[in-house]
């Protein structure tokens, strides 16, 4: 085996994990962060891309005459022309389930921080107002015990599977909408979630008919004290019809790790609240625990190996 592998953005897998593993396949090229127009300049020679938000295309892979082999180090892979890649033979892998844990952890932490205020309270303290309050405590905005609401689970893969079974422990009850029902599930319509839900929680990949799914229409069903969570990607909601919600309080809280752009441009509408008590945003670092980028990096270096020996293996372009 002699490849020569580069990967393309290695600052967003973090800095404190090794790409080793790749060593024993060839040569291996590291570089921190590529610009759009560094691209195709950077992968002309290489038979291996490894690549997480980089996007790839026609405009920058048609020079790129000895590529094989596309490793995306996420489960989604909109940020690759797949037809492309199909047409000029160049095979591409994600990875599946190494994110699973992280995901519904930080989903949990988030339904936890907005059931309970917690930004608020926080900042009632940090501000000074509770020193200056001459009460010893404070109750308000009210909060509610977990074993009195229903959550609402939008995708039941692996991560919402996983979200549904920390909900069951806090004692909520859960729902979930899934186009294709499961028998181990309280399986109802989007439109059903949208009504009966405290919590929302969003798990869905990006395609055509998922595309702002939670548009205004399905915003003006929710309760106004629902919180809505968004941790899969970030156009699957209509971000300007969430901002507004929140504004206007229509509902609850939001908690959002994904944007339509990333990062989060300056004219993203989640910039008016931002500074909200109701409101979480942070910078799409969900599926980062450091455990879940190390099985990252080990399904990358299976998927290279299986491809070496000529067997399919989390293939996406067949």
């Amino acid at each position: 085996m002699n490849l020569d592998i580069t990967i393309l953005d290695a600052t967003t897998l973090g800095g404190d994990i090794s790409f080793s593993m790749f060593e024993r396949f060839g040569t291996l090229t590291v570089y921190d962060k590529t610009s759009p127009c560094e691209v195709a300049s950077r992968i002309t020679e290489t038979d291996v891309i490894i690549v997480n938000k980089i996007r790839l295309g026609k405009e920058n892979l048609r020079d790129a005459k000895r590529l094989k082999l596309i490793c995306v180090t996420a489960t989604g892979y909109d940020n690759i022309d797949i037809d492309y890649c199909k047409e000029h033979g160049i095979a591409v892998c994600n990875v599946r389930g190494y994110s699973s844990d992280s995901v519904a952890q930080v989903t949990a932490s988030m339904a936890l921080s907005l059931v309970n205020n917690l930004k608020f309270f926080n900042g009632y303290v940090s501000d000074g107002s509770y020193t200056e309050s001459g009460t010893q405590n404070k109750v308000t905005p009210v909060f509610h015990e977990m074993n009195k609401l229903t959550w609402g689970i939008v995708g039941m893969g692996a991560i919402g599977k996983r979200t549904a079974e920390i909900a069951k422990v806090l004692g909520c009850r859960v729902i979930s909408f899934k186009r294709t029902p499961d028998p181990d599930f309280d399986c109802v319509s989007l439109d059903d979630v949208c009504r009966e839900s405290d919590i929302i929680s969003i798990h869905l990949p990006l395609t055509d008919e998922t595309k702002q799914i939670i548009d205004s229409e399905k915003i003006a069903l929710m309760k106004e004290t629902a919180i809505v969570i968004n941790v899969a990607r970030g156009a699957v909601v209509d971000e300007l019809a969430l901002t507004d919600a929140i504004i206007n309080k229509k509902i609850g809280g939001l908690g959002v790790d994904v944007y339509s752009k990333e990062p989060m441009a300056e004219d993203n509408p989640y910039q008016k609240i931002k500074d909200y008590p109701n409101v979480i945003l942070t910078p799409h670092m969900a599926w980062g625990a450091y455990e879940a980028r190390v099985r990252c990096m080990e399904e990358i270096a299976e998927n290279i190996q299986a491809f070496c020996e000529g067997k399919t293996r989390n293939r996406v372009d067949k």
